[in-house]
């Protein structure tokens, strides 16, 4: 596997170790995360070369937005303001994510619909555009949703994709349905091997259009 950190480190826009983003986030219910999303694949996920997320960790990215020191308090507010006007036509949708795929730089499961996720991450960038412009680039540029159960860090050259998947052959744990009803716009930063937040504000879905 690949050092999934060294990746976003060395990227074009690049985002270092400690350097606090703005990030849209889809946070699972708490109790979802400890029981369904994180017990399971526990094992799986402590294996050599991986790096597993803890269940307080556990997210389904919308938007890496840009890094928090470039945008004033006002422009943050704002920010929330212009999504929280558009969640408004929004509803709450559920996620159902299936079981994990052995990748190239994280042990991940997929979600679908994809439909309603990807109207949240356009629904952000517009927000985004309307307060920074183009500050700030698309990330990502094409969005699906997902959630890491683990990411491959510094000795990821440990990790051993045919055992990984071995290993998950023996996982009873079946799909997972996430309701999606907030959304959370956090502070985030990685030490290279966990992804950690301060959460800034929370816009609920409310609308009916899904």
């Amino acid at each position: 596997m690949e050092d999934f950190f060294s990746r976003v480190e060395h990227r074009k826009h690049a985002w270092p170790p400690g350097r606090k983003d703005l990030h849209w986030l889809i946070i699972p219910d708490p109790d979802i995360a400890r029981d369904q999303l994180y017990a399971p694949y526990r094992t799986l996920a402590e294996e050599p070369g991986l790096c597993p997320v803890q269940p307080q960790w556990m997210h389904l990215t919308v938007l890496h937005a840009g890094p928090q020191e470039s945008a004033t308090g006002a422009e943050v507010d704002q920010l929330v303001a212009e999504v929280t006007q558009r969640a408004a036509d929004i509803a709450p949708f559920q996620l159902t994510l299936s079981r994990p795929d052995i990748g190239n730089v994280a042990i991940e499961s997929k979600g679908h619909p994809g439909a309603p996720h990807r109207a949240l991450w356009e629904m952000t960038w517009q927000a985004q555009q309307a307060v920074v412009g183009d500050r700030w680039p698309l990330i990502p540029k094409a969005a699906y949703p997902h959630l890491s159960h683990a990411y491959a860090g510094g000795e990821a050259h440990l990790a051993d994709r045919t055992r990984l998947k071995v290993l998950l052959s023996d996982v009873p744990a079946g799909e997972v349905t996430v309701p999606v009803t907030t959304l959370t716009l956090v502070a985030e930063w990685h030490d290279r091997r966990e992804i950690m937040w301060d959460v800034l504000a929370e816009v609920p879905l409310t609308g009916r259009r899904s």
